[in-house]
């Protein structure tokens, strides 16, 4: 077999080797997100009326709970350690994704910066959505306020981070380049596959984050970094999650949150 015919045969396999991953990972989530909206939409109160928590309490207990929350970030980045060695098969490392520390302060800032730019629209955007009742309300933190809470909180967001980021972005965006997929319907396949696996919370939630996508993924294809959109991401969660525990909830009413 000629060294072109082999590289054919390794393009081929890429689409069930993207299946997998995904159905591991992020796309799982994303079936279960269009279920979770259909039971929404099929209850007895209008979406808006309903509350969506993100990183809920498992357990009473609290060292149990606290075992539960560190067990599923753990098991959560398994498919990042995955996709990784798939990708390093292939002689394509980490930092070939831009996943390094070899540029700091350039993926903070860009990241940074990201954050801003997304951030503020993304709270409008949840307002409108609810106003409008294609959202429900959202809770990004249900644990009770424990010494571990903000903690686990910020490693969640992290985990979030890096799970969404390397997948979605490094990874897929990598591999659908290789099979030498057009840039529109990559940005397009990395922008509704984040859309989809939000939308849980609404269908606000699917519009913010795959335009969110689309954001992530042209400064990907520009950059060939994913560490600036960890950060950004990041940043984002931690704002989020640390801010709806530790703010006053008269400060949060204005969103409904």
């Amino acid at each position: 077999m000629t060294l072109d015919e082999q590289q054919q045969t390794s393009r081929r396999s890429y689409g069930p080797e993207i299946a997998i991953v995904l159905l591991l990972s992020l796309g799982q989530s994303a079936v279960y997100s269009v279920v979770s909206i259909t039971a929404k939409l099929t209850a007895d109160k209008p979406l808006a009326q309903q509350t969506t928590t993100l990183n809920p309490t498992i357990s009473p207990r609290p060292y149990l709970d606290l075992t539960y929350q560190v067990l599923g970030i753990f098991f959560a980045l398994i498919p990042v350690v995955l996709a990784l060695y798939l990708l390093a098969r292939d002689r394509i490392r980490p930092r070939d994704l831009g996943i390094d520390y070899r540029r700091p302060a350039y993926d903070l800032g860009w990241g940074a910066g990201l954050a801003a730019g997304i951030g503020l629209p993304g709270l409008l955007l949840v307002w409108a959505a609810l106003q409008l009742g294609i959202n429900a309300q959202i809770a990004p933190s249900g644990l009770n306020p424990y010494w571990w809470t903000v903690p686990v909180l910020i490693i969640s967001a992290v985990q979030n981070s890096v799970l969404e980021e390397v997948i979605v972005v490094g990874y897929l965006v990598t591999r659908l380049r290789t099979m030498e997929i057009s840039p529109v319907w990559i940005i397009a396949a990395s922008a509704v596959l984040r859309g989809s696996y939000h939308l849980y919370q609404g269908f606000g939630g699917f519009i913010g984050n795959a335009i969110m996508g689309v954001v992530f993924a042209l400064f990907y294809l520009r950059t060939k970094r994913v560490m600036p959109l960890i950060v950004a991401h990041s940043l984002l969660d931690i704002v989020a999650f640390v801010g709806y525990q530790l703010l006053p909830d008269e400060w949060l009413s204005w969103l409904s949150l």
